[in-house]
């Protein structure tokens, strides 16, 4: 028995080492730390525009949906924006990144934990091919590939793509359309500035149905070393209520009140005083 015991000790320390050997952290970028939006820059897609003046290559379709929404919008409604409900930001709004991210490097794969609405992104470097039959999520699948630019013998560059997204899905929180079809398809280039390695860039490349042409922004975050990791939870003191289509608040005395002026009220025909 402790001969049996001892080979499976030995057998165990074998594949830690062979694990250990086949990742070779010397060979990756270091983006340990907490990477945070630079200070002032606010949450819109497109931060070389002021908010909610994006020039977006929207289609014509698309252009007037988006300003409906911001007419909705001034009103007290929503728009085109979904996040007032809790659900994730999706891609590529997720890496507005509204609340500080993690990086993580491993082998196949590099996560990607974003405080806010708990979102988590798996990048798969181990060489896979787009899996068939796999259901859609806000976060979508991606697929990446690290790139060794400088012939160092070190990775400096990952770059990204991200299919199999489901909506409903905005650019950011001025309702900044995306398509309805969901065909989106996020391309990226992560890497560190080379002057200030507490500067990562993400070249974002979106290609959706929305828009006239492939739309690239430029991302930057600021790392900080020593992080505090705050938790953030949408659903918690959330005021918003959606009752079929419509969109409602909770009042500060708990009762349910309109979102915007002349908004009629839910249709209470399940409730017993409504048919009295």
């Amino acid at each position: 028995m402790r001969s049996l015991i001892g080979a499976i000790a030995l057998a165990g320390m074998m594949l830690t080492a062979s694990d250990a050997r086949a990742f070779d952290e010397t060979k990756y970028p270091d983006w340990s730390g907490q990477w945070r939006r630079p200070p002032g820059v606010g949450n819109q897609w497109d931060t070389s525009s002021p908010p909610r003046k994006a020039q977006a290559p929207l289609t014509a379709e698309y252009r007037a949906i988006y300003e409906a929404n911001l007419a909705d919008q001034a009103a007290g409604g929503q728009g085109t924006d979904p996040t007032y409900i809790c659900i994730p930001d999706g891609m590529p709004r997720a890496m507005n990144v509204i609340f500080p991210m993690e990086i993580i490097i491993q082998p196949h794969v590099t996560h990607m934990l974003i405080e806010y609405l708990s979102m988590v992104r798996r990048i798969f470097t181990d060489g896979r091919d787009w899996p068939e039959n796999t259901e859609p999520s806000f976060m979508g699948y991606s697929i990446g590939k690290w790139i060794d630019t400088g012939g160092r013998g070190r990775f400096d560059v990952l770059e990204v793509e991200t299919r199999n997204l489901k909506g409903p899905r905005s650019f950011d929180a001025s309702g900044l359309p995306l398509h309805v079809d969901n065909q989106t398809i996020v391309k990226e280039r992560i890497y560190l500035d080379n002057a200030d390695p507490n500067i990562l860039r993400d070249e974002v490349t979106t290609i959706d149905n929305a828009l006239t042409r492939p739309w690239t922004v430029i991302k930057n975050y600021h790392r900080v070393r020593k992080p505090v990791w705050v938790e953030a939870i949408c659903a918690e003191g959330n005021q918003h209520v959606r009752i079929g289509k419509e969109n409602y608040m909770l009042s500060a005395d708990g009762y349910l009140m309109p979102a915007k002026k002349g908004q009629a009220p839910p249709d209470l025909r399940y409730f017993e005083q409504a048919r009295k």
